[in-house]
C-alpha cells in the first residue's frame, strides 16, 4: 500500500486581575525563550529554502493516503526539507540545524520493502527505546506517551494493532519476523541501532512498524516543512495509474480548484511534537 503521506495548541491566559510578580521582577521563562527562537529558527529556515531551494535542498511530495489524518490530509502537497537529517559539512553545520530525528518528529523515508516508495510517519521510538502498545496506548520506556496527534478511526478491536508486540495475526514480512524474532525483550521492542520505530497518526489505519518493522536511517529523506497548497480529493485520484484516473482528477481540478482547495491550510508549517510534554 503506497503509504506516503501538529497538534491543536491553546494557550491559557492568566486573568488581568490575578497577583503576580512586578514585569521588572518576573523571571525569564527560558521554555517560551526557547519556542520563540525555536519558531524564529524554522521560520528562517523555510523561507530560505522557498527562496533559493532546489531538489537538493527541497522537494515536493503529495500525501495519498489516511494513515497520517488528521495531522495531515489526503491530498495534502508538502515542501520536504532535505538537509534537516542531512551529514552536516565542514561550514554548513554552523549555518543550518542538522540534528538526528528525535521523538515526535514526522519523517519522509523511503519504504523499507519497497525504496522507490516514499512514505511519511511519526517518529515513536529512536536507537534503544524500548516500545509496547496495550490497549491502542503507547508506552516508551515505560513510559505512556501524550499524543493529542492520534486519531483512532477504526471501533473494531484488532489484538496484534492495539496490543503490540504479540501475537500476529496477519502475514508476516521477514524483516517484522526479525523484529519480533530478535529485538523483543520482556514484552517490549527494542529500537536497534541506527534504526527509528514509526507509527501514523491515524493509528488505527496505519501501515507502520508495527507491520514491516524497523526504518533505517539511511532511507530517512527528510522532514515535512510546509502545506504550499491542499486540496480536497481520494486516494485513487492520487494513486491511481491509468489514463482514465488521470484525466478525471485532472478534469476535477479544473472545475473546483477554488472551491476543493483547503484554503485554511495554505502555508501551514508541520511541527513534530515530545509525547513526553
Amino acid at each position: 500500500m503506497n503509504d506516503f503521506e501538529g497538534p491543536d495548541q491553546t494557550a491559557v491566559a492568566e486573568s488581568p486581575d490575578a497577583p503576580g510578580p512586578e514585569a521588572s521582577d518576573a523571571p525569564e521563562n527560558p521554555h517560551q525563550t526557547e519556542s520563540i527562537r525555536n519558531a524564529l529558527a524554522e521560520w528562517t529556515v523555510t523561507i530560505l529554502l522557498l527562496l533559493f531551494g532546489t531538489t537538493t535542498l527541497v522537494q515536493a511530495f503529495v500525501i495519498p493516503t489516511p494513515s497520517m489524518e488528521d495531522t495531515l490530509l489526503v491530498g495534502d502537497h508538502l515542501l520536504v526539507d532535505k538537509l534537516a537529517y542531512a551529514p552536516p559539512g565542514s561550514f554548513s553545520k554552523y549555518i543550518l540545524p542538522y540534528r538526528e530525528p528525535q521523538h515526535g518528529d514526522i519523517i519522509v523515508f523511503r519504504y523499507p520493502l519497497d525504496i522507490t516508495t516514499n512514505y511519511v510517519k511519526r517518529v515513536i521510538g529512536v536507537p534503544g527505546d524500548h516500545i509496547k502498545v496495550v490497549n491502542k496506548q503507547v508506552y516508551r520506556n515505560g513510559v505512556a506517551l501524550k499524543e493529542p496527534y492520534v486519531y483512532y478511526k477504526n471501533p473494531y478491536p484488532d489484538y496484534y494493532r492495539d496490543n503490540f508486540p504479540g501475537d500476529p495475526n496477519v502475514s508476516l514480512t521477514d524483516s517484522v519476523r526479525d523484529m519480533l524474532q530478535n529485538h523483543v525483550i520482556n514484552g517490549e521492542v527494542v529500537v536497534p541501532p541506527d534504526c527509528f520505530f514509526a507509527m501514523g497518526d491515524n493509528r488505527d489505519n496505519s501501515a507502520d512498524s508495527r507491520y514491516w518493522g524497523f526504518v533505517p536511517r539511511q532511507n530517512i529523506i527528510g522532514k515535512p516543512l510546509i502545506v504550499y497548497w491542499s486540496y480536497a480529493t481520494d486516494t485513487q485520484s492520487l494513486t491511481g495509474a491509468s489514463t482514465r484516473t488521470l484525466l478525471l482528477h485532472f478534469s476535477d481540478l479544473a472545475q473546483h480548484f477554488f472551491t476543493k482547495t483547503r484554503w485554511r491550510r495554505t502555508l501551514m508549517l508541520i511541527h513534530g511534537y515530545n509525547s513526553y510534554n
